[in-house]
């Protein structure tokens, strides 16, 4: 179980790095100065996909591990996985234009809403199962 959530994690961290670098090419290809981070539509989107993505990640990560600790952890890696693909969905279109992240962002949205929601509901039964002495 560990493993799987560990190697999703890992991921989830290297597409945060490579947001990163996405964010370092394009102020050299735009020509936008440090500290800058304006400038360029095309710049300033591809600095937004990095800034949501790290908005997002609290919120991944904590479910993904939190769900993790109720239900098998093959299920949270694969619903984690399916974070990254949204994450990933919402870079490529939002880069292109602002139109086009709609997707993505829904497609993350809901994997970190299960495992969220997935996370309580697994908490919940445990007190409950414990006669709420938790």
């Amino acid at each position: 179980m560990t493993a799987w959530l560990v190697l999703v994690t890992l991921l989830a961290l290297l597409f945060y790095f490579w947001t990163g670098i996405a964010v370092a090419r394009a102020r050299a290809k735009y020509g936008v100065k440090a500290p800058a981070i304006t400038g360029n539509p095309d710049f300033e989107r591809t600095v937004r996909v990095q800034a949501n993505t790290l908005e997002w990640l609290p919120l991944f990560l904590g479910s993904l591990w939190l769900f993790a600790m109720y239900w098998p952890g093959w299920l949270a890696a694969a619903i984690g996985v399916v974070w990254i693909v949204g994450r990933f969905m919402y870079m490529q279109g939002y880069i292109e234009a602002a139109e086009k992240r709609s997707m993505g962002f829904l497609v993350q949205s809901i994997a970190v809403a299960v495992l969220f929601i997935g996370a309580l509901i697994g908490a919940v039964m445990s007190l409950v199962d414990a006669g709420l002495g938790g």
